[in-house]
């Protein structure tokens, strides 16, 4: 017998606002899903945003193949096959190690393991705020058992690529300790209290419900520009405290030093991401990726009273792009908003990549070890924006 029931939220979650987000799924085996099991989880998925599934097999080929039926047409991993493990500057490629028989899987985790899927050895690495953020918690603070999240993101190449829609994780082998305390060290005095080295996810729904109107009207009208190479070019920078932005000091690389790209290949998202099963808006942006933003003007005979950007906008200035986002962004990943997935080995979270933003968090020792296997494929199309009708509704 199926069953479809609430995920357990921590003590710290807002259980109203989390009301619809996630679902676990029991009586299902994900890797052998007959159409109409299939056309079920696919609903869910879309109405939920996350699916957990405990307990199960799923080799990598079966990952593969259940992560290709909800975009049948996607051959590629992400950020295209074997593409991170050949680009050495890529803020990614320590991270993610691809499986040679699949190589649409990664390796991720931490630790060193030996004769995984056709890999003779691999040196995992978890990621952690020490790599990547402008200011780090002290030894001391750490051992306290204080830590931060690492970078809030979307799966997504954002050049030449599609968005993946779905990503799907699997938890193979999961590392034990005491919990520990996130702290945003942004100001706000915000703490969340998480098991050890969780993935955080939260809603990009709730993100755009949150917005003011001026705010809304905004994003409705606004589109994202993102760099190309996106994960080169801020690979010599370093992110705010809280992994939501990056702090804009000029140390990006610059375009000429790039590897060769393309104007036509690079990608330009709306902000907003209509969802495919429930027509809902998703505030869909990767903040640490964008390097421009456009907002179209307010359509004729609108009221511009109160209105920002009422004549539309090009912004170009780093500071104030990063700025203008963290504003709509940060409200949603305050602690109530937040899910931190405590894992369990044999865990599979699917997830809707165009309707969540995520974050690896916490802090691992060398022989902490753990082992997951995540496979997102590049959409075979882009996100759909606004329609005029939302245009209308939200200006």
């Amino acid at each position: 017998m199926v069953e479809i029931i609430p995920l357990a939220l921590p003590t710290s979650a807002d259980a109203a606002s989390l009301a619809s987000f996630g679902r676990e799924v029991r009586g299902l085996s994900p890797g052998e899903l007959n159409q109409d099991e299939f056309q079920l989880v696919s609903d869910l998925l879309y109405q939920h945003g996350l699916l957990l599934f405990r307990n199960c097999h799923l080799p990598p080929a079966q990952q593969y193949a259940l992560t290709k039926r909800f975009d049948p047409a996607s051959e590629t991993y992400g950020h295209g096959n074997n593409e991170v493990d050949q680009s050495k500057r890529s803020i990614l490629h320590p991270y993610l190690k691809t499986i040679p028989a699949v190589p649409q899987v990664q390796l991720i985790g931490n630790g060193t393991v030996y004769g995984h899927e056709g890999i003779a050895q691999a040196n995992l690495k978890h990621a952690t705020h020490t790599i990547s953020h402008k200011t780090v918690l002290s030894e001391d603070e750490m051992s306290k058992g204080y830590t931060r999240f690492f970078r809030w993101h979307i799966d997504a190449a954002l050049y030449n690529l599609s968005p993946p829609k779905v990503t799907t994780l699997y938890g193979i082998q999961v590392p034990q300790g005491p919990k520990q305390t996130v702290r945003y060290d942004d100001g706000s005095g915000d703490e969340l209290q998480v098991p050890v080295a969780p993935t955080a996810f939260v809603s990009t729904k709730t993100m755009f419900d949150m917005l003011s109107p001026e705010l809304k009207s905004v994003a409705v009208r606004g589109r994202v520009k993102y760099a190309p190479h996106p994960y080169v070019w801020m690979s010599t920078a370093k992110l705010v405290n809280n992994g939501l932005a990056v702090e804009t000091e000029g140390r990006e690389v610059p375009y000429e030093e790039l590897p060769p790209w393309e104007e036509s290949k690079i990608k330009v998202h709306p902000m907003l991401w209509k969802n495919a099963v429930t027509g809902e808006l998703h505030f869909q942006v990767h903040p640490t990726c964008a390097a421009e933003i456009y907002v179209a003007a307010l359509p004729a005979h609108s009221r511009k009273e109160g209105e920002l950007y009422p004549e539309g906008a090009h912004l170009t200035d780093l500071k104030e792009v990063r700025a203008l986002l963290y504003q709509m962004q940060r409200p949603a990943i305050a602690p109530k908003f937040v899910y931190p997935h405590a894992w369990s080995e044999k865990d599979l979270i699917i997830f809707h990549n165009r309707g969540l933003l995520h974050c690896i968090v916490g802090t691992l020792s060398e022989d902490q070890v753990r082992v997951f296997h995540q496979c997102n494929l590049a959409g075979s199309d882009d996100p759909i924006g606004p329609s005029d009708d939302d245009i209308k509704k939200w200006v």
